[in-house]
C-alpha cells in the first residue's frame, strides 16, 4: 500500500516544510508546525510538479486599450460605501477583521439588510451562530423585514452549490472564514491550509459569478487578521473594524483597496439599536471637552481624506519614583518619548522628574506625525498649569532639532476647524493659506510655542534653550 502524502505547515505564517521542527524558520514561532495530509492538487502546487491538465492559450491585450469604469453597488450605508471607494465592485472579494465583540457581524448584517432593501439579492452565511441567533439580532436592529437569504453552514462546497442554485446574488457575507472547511484540504477548520483553500474557492466563485463576497476574519492578540497573510494578498480589499470597547465609537478603516483609496475611514457609533453613522465625527469627539482645564489641546488631524478634530489630554505630575511613569492611550508611546526628549533638550522644559499621562479623547487612535505639535502644547499647558485658548487648534510635526515642520492637507484642516467655530490655529511655517474665519499663527521652533504658552520662564537656562539649534 502506497504511503499517504503529507507535509508540515506552520499555522502562524503558512510556511511549508518537508519535516517537523520545533521552531518555524520563516516566522520564528515555536510549536506552530503541524502535519497535514496533502491532496494531489496541493502537493502539485507546493512541489512544482507538472500538472496533468494541459493549459490553454490566452489572448493578450494592450495597456492602452479603453476599459469601462468599474461599476459600483451602493449599499445605502454611506460610511461603508465611503471606505470601499463608493460602493461594492461586482466580483470583488473583501476581507474584514476586528476584535471579538467590536461589531463586525452587526455592521455586515445592517449592510446586507440595507442592500436587500434596495432590491438586490443578498445571502448571509454564518458558520459561528445558528440562524435563530442571527434572526434575533436582526430583530433588535430592525432589519428582520429585509429579504436577506440566511443560512448556517461551514462546508464550502455546500455554500457554493447553494449559491449556484439561483440567480447570482449581489452580495455574499461569510461569517467567518476561520469556521469553513473544504474537502480539498484534509485539515481542521481554522488552520492555515483550510483558510487558504476555503478563501480561494470563494474568491473564485466571486470572479466567475460577479457577486461581491465579504469574508469576516478573526484577529490575533496583536490585532492582525488570523490565518495566512496570503489571504490578504488574494482579496481585493482589506478592512479593519476597530474601536475601544469602553467607548461607543467605531472606525472602519481600509488598509488595502484595489478599486479605491486605501486611507479612507468610516465612523460609526454603537447604540442600543445597532451601529449608527456619524456624519460629523469632529463635533462628536469634541462634544464633552472641558475648556477651562490645563493640559487639553485640540488637534486638527486627517483620517484618510476626511479632516477630523479631536481633543488630546495630557497630565504632568511630579513623581516620587526613580523612573517616572509614561502612560499613553491612543498615540504612539515612542513618539511621546521623542517629543518629551525634544522639550527637555531643546526647550529646557524639565519633565524627567514628572509622571506623564497622555490620552486621545473618545477612544480614537492617532497615527500621523502631525499630532506632535498638539501633544507638545498639551504637555506644556499641563506643566505650566495654564489652560489653552478654547478656540485654537494645533497641528505640525516636530523634528529632533526642535523645528516645526509643515504637514499635508493644511487647508482641509483649517476649513474643518473654521466650520466648527474655531477662530485660530497654531501651525508650522508655510502651512497654507488661512481658511475663512480661522486665522493662523506660525511657529518655526518648539521653543516659540513654550514662550507663547508659558512666558514666565518655566524652562531652565541651558545652553541652546529655546534656540532649536543642533
Amino acid at each position: 500500500m502506497a504511503r499517504r502524502a503529507s507535509r508540515f505547515v506552520c499555522q502562524a505564517c503558512g510556511a511549508v516544510t518537508t519535516r517537523w521542527a520545533g521552531r518555524c524558520e520563516a516566522c520564528g514561532e515555536w510549536n506552530t508546525i503541524t502535519e497535514e495530509a496533502a491532496t494531489e492538487d496541493i502537493m502539485t502546487a507546493a512541489t512544482g510538479k507538472t500538472s496533468r491538465t494541459k493549459g490553454r492559450r490566452l489572448a493578450l491585450t494592450s495597456l492602452d486599450e479603453p476599459i469601462p469604469e468599474a461599476p459600483r453597488i451602493v449599499t445605502g450605508i454611506s460610511e461603508f460605501d465611503r471606505v470601499t471607494g463608493g460602493g461594492l465592485v461586482p466580483g470583488s472579494a473583501i476581507l474584514i477583521g476586528g476584535d471579538p465583540g467590536i461589531g463586525k457581524s452587526t455592521l455586515l448584517l445592517q449592510t446586507a439588510a440595507a442592500l436587500a432593501n434596495r432590491g438586490a439579492r443578498v445571502v448571509y452565511v454564518t458558520g459561528e451562530e445558528a440562524t435563530a441567533q442571527v434572526q434575533l439580532r436582526a430583530r433588535r436592529l430592525g432589519a428582520d423585514r429585509s429579504s436577506v437569504g440566511l443560512a448556517a453552514e461551514t462546508s464550502v462546497e455546500t455554500i457554493i452549490e447553494t449559491l449556484q442554485g439561483g440567480p447570482p446574488p449581489a452580495l455574499v457575507v461569510i461569517d467567518s472564514i476561520q469556521t469553513l472547511h473544504t474537502s480539498i484540504a484534509e485539515a481542521s477548520p481554522g488552520t492555515v491550509t483550510q483558510v487558504r483553500a476555503s478563501a480561494q474557492a470563494l474568491i473564485r466563485y466571486a470572479k466567475l459569478s460577479g457577486a461581491a463576497v465579504i469574508l469576516v476574519g478573526h484577529v490575533t492578540k496583536d490585532g492582525q487578521i488570523a490565518g495566512p497573510r496570503v489571504v490578504e494578498h488574494m482579496v481585493d480589499a482589506v478592512l479593519t473594524f476597530e474601536g475601544d470597547p469602553s467607548h461607543a465609537f467605531r472606525l472602519l478603516r481600509g488598509s488595502k483597496n484595489r478599486f479605491g483609496p486605501t486611507d479612507e475611514v468610516g465612523v460609526f457609533e454603537m447604540t442600543g439599536g445597532g451601529l449608527s453613522e456619524v456624519q460629523n465625527p469632529s463635533e462628536l469627539f469634541l462634544g464633552e471637552r472641558d475648556i477651562s482645564s490645563p493640559g487639553a489641546a485640540v488637534f486638527a488631524g486627517m483620517e484618510g481624506t476626511r479632516p477630523l478634530l479631536v481633543e488630546i489630554q495630557a497630565l504632568v505630575a511630579p513623581s516620587r519614583l526613580g523612573t517616572p511613569r509614561r502612560a499613553v492611550i491612543g498615540w504612539d508611546g515612542s513618539r511621546l518619548s521623542m517629543v518629551l526628549a525634544v522639550l527637555e533638550a531643546r526647550c529646557g522644559l524639565a519633565l524627567s522628574t514628572h509622571d506623564i499621562y497622555l490620552a486621545v479623547a473618545g477612544g480614537l487612535r492617532i497615527a500621523e506625525p502631525a499630532a506632535d505639535l498638539a501633544v507638545a502644547a498639551a504637555l506644556i499647558s499641563s506643566r505650566a498649569g495654564v489652560a489653552l485658548p478654547a478656540d485654537v487648534v494645533y497641528f505640525g510635526e516636530i523634528s529632533l532639532s526642535g523645528r516645526v515642520r509643515a504637514v499635508p492637507h493644511a487647508n482641509g484642516r483649517l476649513k474643518e476647524a473654521s466650520k466648527l467655530g474655531f477662530r485660530g490655529a497654531i501651525v508650522p511655517p508655510l502651512a497654507g493659506a488661512d481658511a475663512d474665519g480661522c486665522a493662523t499663527s506660525e511657529v518655526a521652533l518648539l521653543g516659540d510655542l513654550v514662550h507663547r504658552i508659558a512666558p514666565d520662564g518655566l524652562a531652565d537656562d541651558r545652553r541652546g534653550a529655546f534656540s532649536g539649534d543642533d
